[in-house]
């Protein structure tokens, strides 16, 4: 194993988890074995990675935009950055909306699937719109009051509120640019060293990658609902993946446009963070992964790195905005709707603007969802047909956020001059003497 390439091993243990929970789900004790003590190792593996992602965004941020020594630079970096994330998702919702129109998976739910599916999760759709009522409610400027944290250490406490952690870093980093050179200078010096640190924790992790995403992936095949379901959800989960895919295809093109990177490059660089991605379903846990690969693997300077791929884990939700597009209007042909032109430019507004909003909220795409729904007059009880296969979905679509955070990391970097012509690899020993 350890000759094999990190994304080779970590593709083993997922198959090997799969294979396992197979297995063990023909015995009456298997599903109880493997939640018992199998699952554990996987959630640890997650813990052990979020534990990292605060400590890790307020070093390499606050180093990253005190080396820029000009806030013009900040400005200038901070205007590419949210204008290409916003750009590649109305890309993405725009690819959501034309492969959902065109198969049209909703004319395929027959009545009596959708009333057991109603029946089934219609629970769980409830309390996702009471969440999503809150965020109603809550004010136009709520979002704005929500990034300005009263206790940066209550803050640092829940990854939920990492821009609130951004938020700090970055003005922390300003305040080192206008102090004297020589008073920062030590300051700088700690989170230097500090992120160093960080990123070798992240090489020790990652050693144990293939044993984490085995857990992980044998939990979910034990827990996953019937297959008579997910049958019934067939094309409406195969519009979803098949635009997924085309998103990432247009990341490639677009990499291979800007900065001459070849496709293979891009994606043997950043594969173990979309594997990664693909076993956490989670963009936060990802993200020191994500760093390491991009600063390392795929030649972005730090000083980019740091401050596009942070952003991005919280605003740029490609792959969501894509599967809530999908999921509105195969909903509505669920319930024999035919929505016009108009409505579904508002479904890319809407969807647009609820990735950006969505980093505030728990459960985050499916409650911006709800929004997206109400948005364009769909029913908020929709919501129970697509929850029986929302968690390997969830999967796929954050695999595409953190591929369109690398992409634009890259973008970024090539705009500013900031991007190496040639990757620089470490190794979690390069400086253990044995």
């Amino acid at each position: 194993m350890k000759k094999l390439a990190l994304h080779w091993q970590i593709l083993i243990g997922m198959a090997l988890g799969v294979v396992f929970a197979l297995i063990l789900s023909n015995f009456e004790w298997g599903a109880d074995f493997i939640g018992d003590w199998i699952k554990p190792f996987g959630t640890i593996f997650i813990n052990s990675l979020k534990l990292i992602a605060v400590p890790l965004i307020l070093a390499s941020l606050i180093k990253g935009v005190s080396d820029l020594k000009d806030i013009s630079k900040l400005s200038q970096m901070g205007v590419r950055t949210i204008g290409t994330y916003v750009i590649t998702t109305i890309i993405a919702v725009s690819i959501g909306l034309t492969v959902v129109n065109v198969v049209k998976p909703g004319s395929t739910i027959s009545e009596e699937t959708r009333e057991e599916l109603v029946a089934n999760y219609g629970g769980e759709a409830d309390l996702k719109r009471q969440d999503a009522e809150k965020q109603k409610n809550a004010g136009p400027l709520q979002a704005l009051v929500d990034i300005v944290p009263s206790n940066i250490v209550g803050a640092s406490s829940n990854n939920a509120n990492m821009l609130q952690v951004i938020f700090f870093a970055i003005f922390f980093g300003i305040g080192l640019i206008l102090i004297p050179e020589k008073t920062a200078e030590p300051v700088k010096a700690f989170f230097d060293g500090f992120n160093e640190v960080i990123l070798k924790m992240i090489d020790i992790i990652m050693l144990a990658a293939p044993y984490g995403v085995f857990a992980l992936l044998a939990a979910l095949v034990v827990e996953s609902p019937s297959a008579d379901l997910f049958a019934a959800l067939a094309m409406y989960a195969l519009c979803v993946i098949s635009g997924l895919l085309l998103m990432i295809g247009v990341y490639i093109l677009i990499v291979w446009i800007f900065t001459k990177r070849s496709p293979k490059f891009f994606l043997n660089g950043i594969s173990p963070a979309q594997l990664l991605a693909f076993s956490t379903s989670s963009s936060a846990a990802t993200l020191p992964v994500t760093m390491e690969r991009v600063e390392e693997h795929l030649g972005v300077e730090r000083e980019v790195s740091s401050f596009v791929l942070p952003i991005g884990a919280t605003i740029n939700m490609d792959g969501t905005s894509l599967y809530q597009a999908v999921a509105a209007v195969f909903i509505a042909q669920a319930f024999g709707m035919d929505l016009s032109f108009a409505t579904q430019l508002g479904i890319i507004a809407t969807a647009t603007l609820a990735s950006i909003g969505s980093a505030a909220v728990p459960g985050a795409g499916m409650v911006m969802l709800v929004i997206v729904l109400a948005q364009a007059g769909i029913p908020e009880a929709g919501l129970a047909l697509i929850f029986a296969i929302d968690r390997p979905l969830d999967m796929c679509r954050t695999t595409v956020n953190v591929t369109g955070d690398a992409s634009v990391s890259m973008l970024v970097a090539k705009a500013v001059g900031k991007l190496r012509d040639q990757p620089l690899v470490k190794n979690w020993d390069d400086n253990y003497k044995k």
